[in-house]
């Protein structure tokens, strides 16, 4: 990276996360603004968890006018459930929109986006409830539709530790599983502070976009009580259990403080008998994968989670 990019990253990482993080959330809303929808498919719908009402978008992978569908269950592709990231505090399925299109094109399935409620106003689990209740929907979506369409579960950041939590929570409760998941730069550790088992924490926890003490900052606002945070479904890597989970793919980002955990992650996966592929993208920090698909580090990875899709890549390593 040339000194310019270093000098912009630095001063981002100086943000603090919990004396702002309301005005991170209308930065958001107004730099994502989504575009007028002319050129994709999309419908929105509500779920109902008890008493709240959790909004979802379904975006169609057409691109062609002339394929679109006035119903999304009449179109012939597998679900993918997206869980955006954001520190469970900031973003929504409108600043997130362009990437969950991205999805939906890049590997042909139709992603359901799941607006699940914001910490701190809403504490674990809220977020891991909307989303197991969003997962059941579509479940019963399959079954009505009375054919097999395989469902992934996607998330990234704090959107994949959400997606580990989800695979565990319904395994623990009997409950079917997605048939996959992909975790990108999953945030599954309980601790981010300088006693941090992980190197990356140290390594990359200062000048890097996201730092350490944010991450500490963004699991305090999303703890709602001291004990969760020894929840597996709060820190999937402190399950006790990593049997009987979906096939996994998890990626990392080379300079991401995120990156040991998630690849520990993989392995306690792996070492359990589940299909687990890990890949780390080269020269790429947290937050890479929300960006355009014109940045090689998004296609390349679309490449490797595709490939996993279609049960190529079998093997752990990294990319690039």
């Amino acid at each position: 990276m040339n000194k310019h990019m270093v000098a912009a990253l630095n001063v981002l990482s100086q943000v603090d996360i919990k004396k702002n993080y309301k005005l991170i959330r209308q930065a958001y809303r107004v730099a994502k603004k989504p575009r007028i929808k002319l050129t994709y498919q999309t419908w929105d719908r509500f779920v109902k968890n008890g008493d709240h009402q959790i909004p979802i978008r379904v975006f169609s992978p057409a691109v062609d006018a002339m394929e679109w569908v006035s119903d999304f269950m009449e179109a012939p592709y597998p679900f993918m459930v997206f869980i955006h990231g954001g520190g469970w505090v900031t973003e929504d399925i409108d600043t997130y929109e362009k990437t969950y299109l991205t999805a939906a094109r890049q590997t042909g399935h139709i992603v359901v986006a799941v607006d699940y409620r914001l910490a701190p106003e809403n504490p674990f689990p809220a977020a891991l409830e909307d989303c197991a209740e969003v997962v059941r929907e579509v479940m019963r979506w399959r079954e009505k539709l009375g054919i097999f369409r395989k469902i992934t579960v996607l998330g990234d950041s704090a959107g994949g530790n959400l997606a580990a939590a989800l695979s565990l929570y319904m395994r623990d409760r009997g409950e079917k599983l997605a048939d996959r998941q992909i975790l990108v730069y999953p945030a599954v550790n309980d601790d981010h502070t300088e006693n941090s088992p992980f190197l990356s924490v140290a390594e990359n926890g200062t000048d890097y976009i996201l730092t350490s003490k944010q991450i500490c900052d963004y699991v305090d606002l999303y703890c709602g009580k001291p004990e969760d945070r020894t929840n597996p479904y709060f820190a999937p890597l402190l399950a006790g259990d990593f049997s009987n989970q979906p096939d996994t793919l998890v990626i990392t980002a080379q300079y991401d403080p995120l990156r040991d955990e998630g690849e520990e992650y993989g392995r306690k996966l792996k070492d359990a008998g589940n299909r687990v592929v890990v890949r780390r993208v080269d020269d790429t920090l947290h937050g890479y994968f929300a960006l355009s698909i014109k940045f090689l580090a998004v296609k390349e990875s679309y490449e490797i989670i595709n490939s996993f899709l279609r049960g190529e890549d079998e093997t752990d390593g990294r990319s690039g």
